[in-house]
């Protein structure tokens, strides 16, 4: 069976989405545990001159919603960036990114398979296929900015772990191998 277009993008998003929307309510118990300040993450950052984790949930968010969107509109345009807010308003930006990911169809989605897309992204001008998009643009950017929303949260002693950032694997039903 050829893997789909759909197949590719909003389940592979809808994974790590999950598992960010997780982690984030996990970070909060945490705070609650031990009188930590959730908005003290808010402008965290890994190091000095990496983007502070509030963009990095935009970002993710931005990449995974936007980027699925950009298959049907050819356009990628997600909205402008907000930059700090509330932690709770991060949670619900991720909510919001879950939400517009499940509601893609996969007919919608499979129909833009093959399409040519070129994109005006920043300064770059880039030309890619519908496939290309998601496999060598969309999907790196937004792992690369849900792995470092996760580090920033762990190397500031939220206990979460691989697991955690796996979210719920995608398997065969038990019988099925």
């Amino acid at each position: 069976m050829a893997t789909s277009l759909y197949d590719l993008s909003v389940p592979t998003f809808l994974q790590t989405v999950s598992a960010v929307a997780g982690f984030l309510d996990r970070a909060v118990t945490h705070f609650e545990q031990t009188g930590g300040d959730p908005e003290a993450f808010v402008s965290a950052r890994l190091y000095p001159d990496m983007a502070p984790f509030h963009f990095q949930i935009e970002a993710l968010s931005h990449h995974a919603a936007w980027g699925v969107e950009t298959l049907k509109t050819g356009v990628f345009d997600p909205p402008g960036l907000i930059g700090a807010m509330p932690f709770a308003d991060l949670q619900a930006m991720v909510g919001r990114a879950e939400a517009m990911l499940r509601a893609f169809t996969r007919e919608e989605i499979d129909a833009c398979a093959g399409r040519e897309l070129d994109l005006q992204i920043g300064p770059r001008r880039l030309a890619f296929t519908a496939e290309e998009f998601i496999l060598s643009f969309s999907l790196p950017n937004f792992h690369f900015h849900a792995v470092t929303a996760y580090d920033i949260l762990r190397s500031r002693g939220v206990p979460i772990g691989k697991r955690d950032y796996e979210g719920q694997l995608r398997t065969l039903p038990a019988g099925e191998l």
